[in-house]
Parts: C-alpha cells; structure tokens; sequence
C-alpha cells in the first residue's frame, strides 16, 4: 500500500479510481487544491500565491494549507518532500516526462529556489503503467534512454521494447542525488490492475484519472 502519510504537518495521498473526491476523503475545500494543466512538459511551477491554474507538470509549494497534486491514468506520480525546508512537490512524468527530466528539474528547482539538500528531499514514486504492459515504439524507448542512460528498465522482448517510468524515474532521481533509502516506490502496475486504478492504455484511449496529492498543515 502507498505510504499515506496523515500526521499533524504533512497529508501524502496516491488515490485510486475509487476516490470520488479528495477533498472529501481528507476534508478539505476544493477550493485549496491546486491541480496544474498538465500538457507532457518539463515545466516547474512554484506556487506562491493566487490558485489560478498554469501549464505545468510539477508543482512545489511551500505554502500551508493548500494541497498540490497530479493526475495519472498510467503515467508517473512522484510526491516529494524536504521537511527541513518545509517545501512539497508534486510531479507528473510520462515517457515525455520522462525524456525531458521533469524530476530531475524539479529536484534541481527545489536545491536552488529553496536551498534544499538532496539529503534531506523525500520521494515517493506512486503506481503506474509497468515495464510488463508498457510497449513502446523505438523512438520513445530512445527518448527515454538519453534522458536517463541505458538500464534494466528498458527490456526487450520478442522483437518489441518495454519500459519501466517507475524505475527510470527512479534513476533519475538517485542520479540528482538523493539517497535510495530516501525514495519508495509503489510496486503496483496500473494497466495490471485496471479495476483498482484508471489506466489509459487498458482502456485504449480516454478513461478517469487517479492522482497524488501533497499538502503542509
């Protein structure tokens, strides 16, 4: 299960396509989350003031009482976040994501506009399409690759490529510095379990969408 993080500080949420709503499921106002419109680019938001929503597909915040999130229907949540420096981040990262290090401009955007420590960043990678369901034509197998460096997350098989974004993004965060005993990963595959989570490529085209949320209290 997806560390949900519910304490007194900080409220850390991977949803699946049962959550209707989150603001019911953690008694918030719709009114304090805030969703980017996400368009696949590497674009970072740090959202100081005002909710009004911007294209972008990663959010930091360190604003209190509003929670930042992502939504994924087999692309890559990733929540992190630096309680030292009191910063939370969300990230939505597909293959094209994925390829244009969207995690690694996050991370760098958090060790920059706020300082923070590799060290002290935590990040959790939620469910997403698998390299077991995940076919991909060469190009993006390609595109994944020089983003990332070649690695197992990458497989073959029977003449077709297979990706993993879970274990990429995983790379891509160890490689911008932070210690693995700082990162979990949901085990989970969207498209294998397309009746717990919503999953595009099950679906084979428009579906629901599930998300990761993070907010400071």
């Amino acid at each position: 299960e997806p560390p949900n993080i519910i304490s007194d500080t900080v409220t850390a949420i991977f949803t699946t396509r049962a959550a209707e709503s989150i603001a019911d499921e953690i008694n918030i106002s719709e009114n304090n989350i805030y969703l980017p419109i996400q368009k696949h680019t590497d674009r970072v938001h740090v959202l100081e003031s005002g909710m009004e929503p911007v294209v972008a597909d990663a959010i930091l915040t360190k604003r209190r009482g509003v929670l930042i999130g992502v939504q994924v229907a087999d692309c890559v949540p990733v929540l992190l976040l630096d309680m030292k420096n009191q910063v939370v981040g969300a990230v939505h990262a597909g293959w094209r994501g994925t390829s244009k290090q969207i995690l690694r401009n996050t991370i760098d955007t958090m060790k920059k506009k706020f300082s923070s420590s590799a060290d002290d960043i935590m990040v959790a990678i939620g469910p997403c399409i698998r390299g077991c369901c995940y076919e991909v034509a060469g190009d993006v197998r390609d595109a994944v690759e020089d983003a990332t460096g070649e690695g197992a997350y990458c497989m073959e098989k029977d003449g077709k490529y297979y990706l993993d974004l879970s274990s990429a993004n995983l790379r891509q965060a160890v490689s911008s510095g932070i210690p693995q005993a700082n990162i979990w990963r949901s085990g989970e595959c969207t498209c294998c379990n397309h009746e717990k989570f919503y999953s595009y490529r099950y679906a084979k085209g428009t579906t629901g969408r599930q998300g990761g949320f993070i907010g400071m209290w």
